[in-house]
């Protein structure tokens, strides 16, 4: 047997106890969800068919296909964003400023699902502007936070010739970055959401979350209640706030991606025997030293 295939083979047991790692998250997140949100599901439900008989009792004249072509207007004007609460016509979704973000839920694949496309020929142009706009928008964030990244470092580098500490520097730089990343994308958004939205400070930071890590379930969607009015730079305010939140998250994302392929690579060497690698091949996947690849970031060498 080649030497090759003896280090497949080790590898092996850290393949299997991280799939089964990640099966057993999965399947205990699973379990949780079904005892925190189950039985509160099923309270829900027969509450419903309660409200559905005092409705039937109310209204005598609404049977139940009166009640279903009702939950069918209020689903439409739902979704073209139009209020219930009174006789007056509003823009709905389709207007330029809502038209923008829709865009760019699309191709950050947020996808809320609140308003799509209807039409053939809109419908067509989405798989299209999906098609080409998501890769273009995965290699623009990347760029951005790479440049995140170069500046944390130039700051890092900076104190480091001050202090000559090199670990604590580093750690305090990230520690801060980190912190005023948190307030920035989601501190200071949870409290304009608060004030716009009417939301509680939990479901604004709930929503901030699910919305910059692409989750996008749609049970909380900003600029959305046809009951409110929003100001002409709320929807600016926050199409910005989606793209440089996403390239931070993506950013601490990376950093935690690295420290679960050091902490890997750890337990495969203590468990497995495997032979350490050399320092300079462990380094590629580090995004700190992918820095050095974006055009005009790469110090040019010295010359004498």
């Amino acid at each position: 047997m080649e030497i090759k295939e003896v280090l497949n083979l080790a590898r092996m047991p850290s393949i299997l106890m991280l799939g089964v790692v990640y099966v057993a998250y999965v399947l205990i997140g699973g379990v949780i969800f079904w005892k925190l949100e189950g039985e509160l599901s099923r309270t829900d439900i027969s509450q419903i068919l309660n409200n559905k008989q005092r409705l039937f009792k109310t209204y005598t004249c609404l049977n139940q296909e009166g009640l279903q072509d009702v939950a069918q207007m209020v689903q439409a004007a739902s979704k073209a964003g139009l209020s219930l609460k009174g006789n007056y016509t509003t823009e709905g979704f389709w207007k330029f400023t809502s038209s923008a973000v829709f865009a760019a839920t699309v191709v950050t694949t947020i996808g809320y699902g609140n308003m799509s496309p209807s039409s053939t020929a809109g419908q067509i142009f989405c798989v299209f502007f999906a098609l080409f706009g998501i890769p273009l928008n995965v290699v623009v964030l990347n760029r951005v936070g790479k440049y995140m990244l170069a500046i944390e470092r130039n700051i890092s580098d900076f104190l480091q010739e001050k202090t000559g500490r090199k670990k604590c520097t580093r750690f305090f730089v990230h520690l801060i970055s980190y912190i005023c990343g948190a307030v920035l994308f989601f501190v200071v958004p949870m409290i304009v959401f608060q004030l716009h939205e009417g939301w509680t400070y939990s479901q604004a930071i709930y929503y901030c979350f699910i919305t910059l890590s692409t989750i996008g379930f749609g049970d909380f969607v900003a600029d959305n209640n046809p009951d409110r009015s929003y100001p002409d730079w709320y929807s600016v305010l926050m199409a910005s706030w989606i793209f440089f939140g996403l390239a931070w998250l993506a950013l601490v994302i990376n950093h935690s991606i690295d420290i679960l392929e050091r902490l890997n690579t750890h337990f495969r060497q203590r468990w497995c025997h495997e032979p350490q690698e050399e320092s300079g091949s462990g380094n590629d996947n580090n995004p700190e030293t992918q820095v050095e690849d974006v055009d005009g970031l790469k110090k040019p060498p010295e010359t004498q």
